[in-house]
């Protein structure tokens, strides 16, 4: 079992259950919208933005970004984790590793922080 500190949990299953909960979550949030945009042929600009002014659209908004990121973390590491190894580039793979993964922790960081100030933002 390969256990990191840039590891989302201290095992292997907490990141499978991760995975799963976090892709229902992804699927719901699609199905909703799809739904939703199905069921509103004439949709407005202004009925578009009335629904994401709302607060629960907003926080399952954030509830699926939160989700997306998690996902994506826990896949992304895992790659690097089985492909970017010792045996296969040699002495360049750990920092190569540690790069890649914090380069895409921050740029999940940036993500979320962008995704909060457009849902939660001034408009």
């Amino acid at each position: 079992m390969v256990t990191s500190v840039t590891n989302l949990g201290r095992s292997g299953l907490f990141d499978w259950v991760v995975q799963r909960v976090s892709a229902v979550v992804l699927l719901a949030y699609t199905v909703f919208l799809a739904g939703y945009l199905l069921t509103n042929s004439g949709l407005t600009f202004n009925e578009w933005q009335g629904l994401f002014q709302q607060n629960w659209m907003r926080a399952f908004s954030l509830l699926a970004l939160l989700s997306l990121i998690t996902h994506a973390w826990v896949g992304l590491w895992s790659v690097t984790t089985d492909y970017v190894t010792v045996r296969q580039m040699g002495a360049v793979a750990t920092p190569l590793r540690l790069i890649l993964q914090s380069g895409i922790a921050l740029l999940s960081f940036y993500y979320l922080v962008w995704g909060i100030q457009i849902l939660w933002g001034a408009g």
